[in-house]
């Protein structure tokens, strides 16, 4: 396995010279690092909160012991910043997004390596291109009269090799990485309105609504 891997990637550079090279180095470690993320938004349940909607929605109503008890069952990464927020050990707004955008930014770490890939990679195939382009008309001036229309042709397939590695390794990066700022996005907007229900919850009103309202009956004294 090891050897048929290493005659794929000699003849790759045979055909394609170092650039081709650097796009096949490139495109391995993109893949460790899709496959990294994904492993990173499996475990710190990205897309998954399911008991914290229920918490929040509990608290918003009202109901603190229903809302701490589902919290306490939720595995979002969340959890902790609404928790803060449940405990009042942090009632400020600014400071609860700061925290959210914390957890944001270490699920958020390699979106940066992905994106420099998805612009440099057909800049890279581009430039093989050139590269290629160059020695074959420098193959072809070197032939003179005696010139070999299969020379050309042969030298500019290699030289279009290398675009084509360039934005095979870029379009499906771009793509994973549209997805990826996608579910990102999704997750400030969860975040945000369980913080803003958390400080503003709608039931607390009518609750304290009901605390002050006087026992039919009761007699009011001066």
């Amino acid at each position: 396995m090891i050897e048929l891997v290493k005659s794929a990637v000699m003849q790759a550079a045979d055909l394609g010279g170092p650039v081709v090279l650097v796009l096949i180095a490139t495109s391995i470690a993109t893949v460790a690092v899709i496959f990294y993320k994904l492993w990173q938004f499996l475990r710190a349940g990205v897309g998954r909160h399911k008991a914290l909607r229920e918490a929040v929605t509990a608290w918003d109503g009202g109901d603190r012991a229903a809302a701490r008890a589902a919290l306490g069952r939720s595995k979002s990464y969340l959890a902790p910043v609404i928790d803060m927020g449940f405990s009042g050990q942090a009632d400020d707004l600014d400071r609860l997004r700061s925290e959210a955008e914390a957890r944001f930014a270490r699920l958020e770490r390699g979106f940066r390596f992905l994106d420099t890939v998805s612009q440099l990679a057909p800049l890279l195939g581009l430039f093989g291109t050139v590269l290629g382009m160059i020695q074959a008309f420098q193959a072809l001036q070197e032939a003179g009269s005696q010139v070999d229309p299969s020379i050309l042709a042969g030298g500019i397939w290699v030289a279009l090799l290398t675009t084509a590695v360039g934005l095979a390794v870029a379009m499906p990066t771009s793509m994973v990485l549209s997805w990826f700022e996608s579910r990102m996005d999704a997750e400030r907007v969860i975040a945000d309105h369980a913080i803003l229900s958390v400080l503003h919850p709608q039931g607390r009103g009518a609750t304290a609504a009901s605390a002050e309202m006087p026992v039919p009956g009761q007699a009011r004294h001066a």
